[in-house]
């Protein structure tokens, strides 16, 4: 308030004043009985209709002064209990909301439960509440610090620093809330689809659209066509637009070299790249909205000779929607590794390149066991898929939250499952290895190029045989082959020599296996042809090439005894053990017309 207002006190004084001045009959018609205490001390007795008597301004002042009075009590009384029950405290009056902070609560969220965010700056977000204990509160803070990965803090705020926080709803009437990526309407994605009946007509549509719509049809096309990434590059005569559809790249359309500084500038500004910075690798994300899922986009960016290369990989959910039986597994095979995730503890590991599909057949294992009863943790670099009913934790070495350090977090939080996105260093392994062996059931991958690779690729990082040998239960290795296009594959003549490896590889599959090994004077191979609905590509989808090593006794005593075991000793104990190798699943898989020899040979190799 104005420093130049009086007092209760000076007004009192000045009432004094006023009545020793006048004749007892004006105090009498003033209506203000005075009396004279024993001690002398004189008393004023204001009734409660007529506060105080006099001019209309000094009533205004004192009934504004009375009010500033109350609300400076509420606040510091709102302090006392925010202090007692160990919250912050917060006035919120005069403060600076930002729109982008208090849209992250709904005018009718905010009513009912008498909160206001006030602040978000990314790292943070502060939202302010009456009642700071209540379980909805810490429920909200949870759930936006969730939604919006952040940390999320709860602060005390009074009625009053609710109430104006609740105007600024009114004030700004059409606040929404700003997101960085692409909206693209289940409208648009139709209109666009329609016009994308092949390759063709793709590249006619991106080279008649402004850049703006470039973007967007881009987008809807590669949706279109289950591509994993996008590939835009400035090449000397154009901008070459590529997918990666099925593991194979396919030229898409070629734009004119003068539209390249605008698409890239657009691809940087919704993925909150720097617009000024060309001579750098970058790296960035945002996401693709539809109706009924959104699509995480990561993308990345390195100087090239002609501009700059962009790759942008789709992380569509859809992608991980497989049913554990769908991947690609035998019967026999995924009755083994059934039998190996149900047991409480131990490690699962599988292996294979960048690209074969580990990170889908670990989110396929998680899934299957996925249920209310169970508490499963991710760690992962990054996060690619979201999944309800998982904790999903993200590792940032900036902050040196890394896998070590965050494994061992994770075993403090009591979870049933761990997964963790790859294991890259013996500090983790041994964290891993430890938790196996202490009741955990661990998910993992290695890079090695099949199963026999993982245990010396684990000795060779400094793993102790004794701890390695009983915390591995089963290791897997997986490489990803497309399939055949229904539609057009056609029956084919395997050439000798061909014929000559698959004969090999289908003889050397072990008794001991319980597969039926197929006769290969009868059977009957498949190759492409290329139609519509493949995108004359011959294929469509992939299917997964397995092999699956699992602990018995004699691997055990092996690892035990051993300080050095080679890959060729693992193959060894793996065909006594009866494991179908990967090339040995892909011809298998080639017998029955799922995918070509040509494919698994391509893929795997002929080599046992």
């Amino acid at each position: 308030m104005p420093g130049n207002l009086p007092s209760i006190a000076d007004l009192l004084k000045r009432r004094k004043e006023a009545q020793t001045a006048q004749p007892a009959a004006a105090v009498e018609t003033a209506n203000v009985e005075v009396a004279e205490e024993p001690e002398g001390e004189l008393i004023v007795d204001v009734p409660t209709e007529q506060k105080i008597s006099g001019d209309v301004e000094t009533q205004g002042m004192l009934t504004e002064k009375m009010g500033a009075i109350k609300l400076r009590e509420k606040e510091e009384e709102t302090a006392r209990l925010a202090a007692s029950i160990g919250v912050p405290y917060i006035s919120l009056k005069g403060f600076p909301i930002s729109p982008e902070a208090i849209v992250l609560l709904s005018e009718e969220q905010a009513a009912q439960m008498k909160a206001i965010c006030f602040l978000s700056t990314g790292a943070e977000l502060r939202l302010g509440a009456v009642d700071p204990t209540a379980q909805a509160i810490v429920d909200l803070a949870f759930d936006l610090g969730e939604r919006h990965k952040t940390n999320a803090v709860i602060y005390a705020i009074s009625e009053e620093s609710f109430k104006q926080g609740l105007r600024l709803y009114s004030m700004l009437p059409k606040i929404t809330q700003a997101v960085k990526g692409v909206q693209i309407t289940e409208a648009d994605l139709a209109k666009y689809q329609d016009q994308m009946k092949d390759v063709g007509a793709i590249a006619n549509i991106l080279n008649k659209a402004n850049v703006t719509d470039v973007m967007a049809v881009i987008i809807a096309a590669s949706v279109q066509l289950g591509s994993s990434d996008i590939h835009i590059e400035a090449e000397e005569t154009g901008i070459v637009v590529r997918f990666r559809v099925d593991g194979m790249l396919q030229e898409i359309a070629k734009l004119e070299p003068a539209k390249w500084q605008k698409i890239i500038n657009r691809i940087k500004l919704i993925a909150s790249l720097k617009l000024n910075i060309s001579d750098q690798a970058q790296d960035g994300r945002f996401t693709i909205f539809q109706k009924n899922k959104e699509i995480d986009v990561r993308t990345s960016t390195i100087p090239t000779a002609y501009g700059e290369s962009v790759v942008m990989r789709l992380l569509n959910p859809d992608s991980i929607s497989l049913a554990f039986e769908e991947l690609g597994f035998r019967t026999l095979m995924l009755k083994k590794l059934n039998h190996e995730i149900e047991k409480p503890n131990g490690m699962i590991i599988t292996t294979g390149p960048t690209g074969s599909g580990k990170t889908t057949t670990l989110y396929a294992i998680l899934k299957r066991l996925n249920t209310k009863d169970v508490k499963i943790i991710t760690l992962e670099d990054p996060i690619e898929y979201k999944v309800e009913g998982l904790n999903q934790s993200q590792i940032d070495t900036s902050k040196d939250y890394t896998f070590a350090k965050g494994l061992r977090s994770i075993l403090r939080q009591d979870p049933d499952i761990v997964m963790v996105g790859e294991i890259r260093d013996i500090e983790t392994a041994e964290i891993a290895i430890q938790a196996s062996l202490t009741g955990h059931l661990m998910l993992s991958t290695i890079h090695t190029n099949d199963a026999a690779g993982a245990i010396p690729r684990f000795l060779s990082m400094g793993v102790k045989p004794y701890l390695l040998a009983p915390a591995m239960n089963a290791i897997m290795g997986q490489r990803l082959l497309r399939k055949l296009c229904p539609a057009c594959k056609k029956e084919i003549v395997v050439d000798a020599d061909t014929m000559k490896d698959v004969k090999a590889l289908v003889e050397a599959i072990p008794e001991n296996s319980g597969e039926v090994k197929p006769d290969l004077a009868t059977a009957k191979f498949f190759g492409p042809v290329g139609c519509d609905k493949c995108n004359n590509a011959g294929y469509k989808g992939r299917i997964g090439a397995y092999e699956l090593l699992v602990r018995d006794a004699d691997l055990e005593k092996m690892i035990t005894e051993s300080s050095s075991i080679t890959e060729y000793q693992m193959r060894e104990v793996a065909t006594r053990q009866g494991m179908v190798s990967m090339a040995q699943d892909g011809v298998l898989k080639a017998v029955d017309g799922v995918t070509s020899l040509e494919e698994v040979k391509r893929i795997v190799g002929f080599s046992r």
